[in-house]
């Protein structure tokens, strides 16, 4: 006699059947374990510290900020390194930095005075952005720090200080210009093709109280064509010609900004890191080419090459760990898994494809898997689209690299933000920033009397 057998019921879905190779053919490699940091297990680091948890190498920053500054020391001198605070202001990374010879490049009167607080000294700030207020301004001047001058009310405020003073102010000036090979970031500084800079320049050149010492311009931020920076030096060298025709000033300084790349992946670049990122040798080899052809003929003392890189140096020297709280499958049938990390921590995921490894191996087919964040936000996606083995709730992952703007961008936003330990150079370790309490979001909040109690 049959007896019927009732069965939990579950939608249908489709399972693709992928072959285990990427699109350019290559097989997948199977070294996805990032089981150590430095020598220290990261597992270990998470049960001590808590989950997620961002992890620092005091060794690879070192060793990242000397390889830029040789690169460039190689073919050009003098050079000098100004680490970029909007990049990583965590106090640990800029101290170290700083202990490294690199000067400080901020934007802000916030980080002008973390970097004062940190012990860098005024001459070795160089203090660019686009909002300066009196109060910073007159306090930079004093202790002679480097400004970049990025508009004209500011130029005339920076005048008036140092008519005030009774001194003469040195400053740098901010250029914009179209390169050929990147947008124009038209929103800084003067233009050079409209005639703003030369009229800058020649109002500066004309003020008893300032003296055009410096030129500066950004062109950009993750820039993968060596050509791009090649022809901003080329438009700077033929700009400070020009200036220094009349003898009416002297450039000194020429600061060609960021944009170095890491070796990351960013969104819609296809080819991986180290075929589509050139060396950072490759750029400085074409920057510095292009200075040399541009000093020819100009007989005068060379001018210090200042570089304000701050991704190339700390992205792929911080790591962000995670654990699996939970998994599912799909609509279309793929696994997803549910991060305790999420684009709070690492807002870049809104942008790079950053490559993410297990802490330890695991068996299983690797599947075409989608990594959210525990944000209650559709848009909270570490990773759209990642190879990995079945995950489980428990499992560790760890991010890299991510050093770059995640400990400056990242949001208080439903979860607490995480703690950062550094690995130091000789092995040890120390946390550098605190994981966030409840009493630190509630530290800037005031209660009128009336709302004290809960009862009407």
């Amino acid at each position: 006699m049959s007896r019927d057998i009732k069965r939990g019921w579950e939608p249908p879905y489709i399972t693709p059947h992928r072959h285990d190779n990427n699109k350019f053919g290559r097989r997948a490699s199977r070294d996805n374990c990032c089981q150590r940091i430095d020598g220290i297990d990261v597992d270990y680091l998470m049960e001590r510290y808590g989950s997620p948890l961002f992890i620092a190498s005091e060794r690879r920053l070192r060793e990242n900020v000397r390889r830029v500054r040789t690169a460039f020391e190689r073919h050009y001198q003098p050079v000098v390194h100004g680490w970029s605070y909007k990049t990583n202001y965590t106090s640990a990374v800029c101290s170290i930095l700083a202990q490294e010879g690199s000067w400080a490049e901020v934007v802000s009167a916030f980080e002008y005075e973390k970097a004062r607080a940190l012990g860098v000294p005024g001459e070795r700030i160089i203090f660019n952005g686009p909002c300066k207020k009196r109060p910073i301004l007159e306090r930079a001047i004093a202790e002679r720090a480097r400004l970049h001058v990025d508009h004209l009310d500011e130029l005339e405020l920076i005048e008036r200080i140092a008519r005030e003073r009774g001194e003469v102010v040195p400053v740098t000036l901010r250029l914009n210009f179209n390169t050929g090979y990147t947008d124009p970031w038209s929103r800084f500084g003067f233009n050079l093709e409209s005639g703003q800079a030369h009229s800058a320049a020649t109002r500066i050149k004309r003020s008893p109280n300032l003296h055009l010492t410096g030129l500066h311009s950004h062109i950009g931020t993750f820039i993968l064509e060596t050509r791009a920076f090649a022809e901003q030096v080329r438009l700077m060298c033929g700009f400070m010609k020009a200036v220094e025709a009349d003898g009416g000033c002297l450039i000194d300084t020429i600061d060609i900004g960021g944009g170095l790349p890491s070796r990351n992946a960013l969104q819609g670049i296809y080819l991986p890191p180290e075929q589509a990122v050139p060396a950072v040798e490759e750029f400085a080899a074409a920057i510095c080419a292009a200075l040399e052809e541009g000093l020819t003929d100009r007989d005068l003392p060379r001018p210090t090459l200042i570089i304000e890189s701050g991704r190339a140096v700390v992205d792929d020297a911080i790591s962000l760990a995670t654990t699996v709280v939970g998994t599912k499958r799909l609509p279309d049938g793929r696994p997803a898994a549910v991060l305790d990390a999420g684009i709070n921590a690492m807002l870049t995921a809104l942008w790079y494809h950053h490559p993410v490894k297990l802490t330890k191996p695991k068996e299983g087919d690797r599947e075409d898997t989608v990594l959210y964040g525990p944000m209650c936000m559709n848009i909270d996606v570490m990773r759209h689209s990642v190879q990995l083995p079945p995950l489980n709730a428990g499992d560790t992952l760890v991010f890299n690299p991510v050093g770059a703007y995640n400990n400056t961008q990242w949001l208080q936003f439903i979860e607490y933000r995480p703690a950062i330990v550094l690995v130091h150079a000789d092995g040890d370790h120390s946390v550098i920033r605190e994981a966030e309490v409840l009493a630190d979001m509630n530290r800037h909040d005031r209660l009128p009397p009336h709302l004290q109690s809960l009862t009407p």
